[in-house]
């Protein structure tokens, strides 16, 4: 009987001209609808109650077609290293950039939807390397989530967060990170909670920007301002997440659309980011056209819509769902962005994160922080993290 394979292979993503070509050839044969019906001149946050405007749309397919670089962003994943690995059946792909300050500890940082690695190109040098020298030091670790990018689609069911999170341990002591620091949000916030809650041996304490609270506590202890943010959170869930329940309840449906259509795709991610960033009127505000489109030719080019789509059904209810009676003990940094699709009061998120180390409420930012204000975000994490660390006691 053959051993798993635990071997770390160096990774290079480099797709054929031709798949490039069919791209662009989609691009230019897309099928487009007419134009919203509360159509608005911009800037007014309005114009997109229906969706993403047609305007916006076609100017973006046109750029995606005629101006952006993929082969960049290739380049970009190479300088910071990328690397492939089988952990329990499934391939998993991740950046790793080790810092050359001997202080450093190793830091997990994990990705939710519509994100992907992308998210991260832009902060993992400052985070390794830190231009004050008084500021931690980090050897980043970023995998891309089971179905997402280069890791591999998985074949069967059973890839929900906590088999992810499990997943992401022996990674790290695969790396010979066996104690370890973690971030996330979106999705990769759930996983990094649930790293903190079942793995206090491992991680050494977690930053997050979106605490869950246990369900079913009382509003009545709260302020006024924590009432409106536990209200934004449920009202979010029940008027403004058909997408999740989508891909919660019939990923495989909208899948096929995903994976056939670029502009189909391009439209379902674009939709989230306007939505989500702290902007007046386009995400393009404060993320730049070309790391958006990074971001959805990744989906593309691997073909992931779909699969990366499971994650809400594997997630979302049933054996493989988050833990409701999770409690993490391990110190915790938690920072809450203004425009987030989740605010969790700090009464609320005390009740499952037991030692909340450093609490953060910026003035600006949304749901893609490490895009939309990377220098803060960068700032708040090496803050965040070494409030962790004087928590948690002297280092072995």
């Amino acid at each position: 009987m053959s051993r798993p394979d635990s071997t770390v292979h160096p990774f290079v993503a480099h797709v054929a001209d031709a798949e490039l070509e069919d791209l662009r050839a989609r691009l230019a044969a897309a099928r487009l609808p007419e134009a919203e019906t509360c159509h608005r001149p911009a800037p007014d946050p309005r114009r997109w109650d229906q969706g993403v405007p047609l305007a916006d749309l076609v100017d973006l397919v046109d750029h995606w077609r005629t101006g952006y670089d993929w082969r960049a962003f290739e380049q970009r994943l190479e300088s910071i290293g990328q690397f492939r690995t089988t952990i329990d059946g499934l391939g998993i792909h991740f950046l790793h950039r080790r810092s050359s300050r001997p202080d450093a500890t190793a830091l997990l940082l994990t990705h939710g939807w519509p994100g992907s690695v992308a998210e991260f190109v832009d902060v993992v040098d400052e985070l390794a390397e830190p231009s004050d020298p008084s500021a931690p030091a980090f050897h980043v670790v970023a995998p891309s989530l089971p179905g997402f990018g280069y890791s591999d689609r998985p074949a069967g069911t059973g890839w929900g967060v906590g088999r992810i999170a499990a997943a992401w341990v022996e990674l790290m002591g695969r790396l010979g990170y066996p104690r370890f620091l973690a971030h996330g949000g979106d999705w990769g916030g759930v996983i990094t909670t649930v790293l903190g809650g079942r793995f206090p041996e491992q991680v050494i304490g977690i930053h997050t920007t979106v605490a869950q609270a246990p369900p079913g506590l009382s509003m009545d202890s709260l302020t006024a301002t924590e009432r409106a943010w536990a209200q934004g959170t449920a009202d979010f869930w029940t008027y403004r997440a058909a997408y999740a329940k989508q891909q919660a309840t019939r990923p495989q449906t909208i899948g096929y659309a995903l994976v056939d259509s670029p502009v189909g795709l391009l439209a379902w991610i674009l939709d989230k980011f306007a939505e989500w960033t702290d902007t007046a009127d386009s995400p393009f505000e404060t993320i730049s056209r070309d790391r958006l489109l990074d971001d959805v030719t990744l989906y593309w080019l691997t073909r992931t819509g779909a699969s990366a789509a499971r994650i809400y059904a594997e997630s979302h209810g049933g054996v493989n769902a988050y833990d409701p009676e999770l409690r993490v003990d391990v110190p915790s940094a938690i920072t809450t962005y203004p425009r987030d699709i989740e605010r969790c009061p700090r009464p609320w998120a005390q009740e499952r994160y037991r030692d909340i180390v450093h609490w953060e409420t910026p003035e600006r930012g949304g749901h893609f922080p490490s895009l939309e204000v990377p220098r803060f975000f960068v700032r708040d994490l090496q803050q965040g993290l070494a409030a962790v660390l004087a928590a948690s006691g002297p280092r072995s």
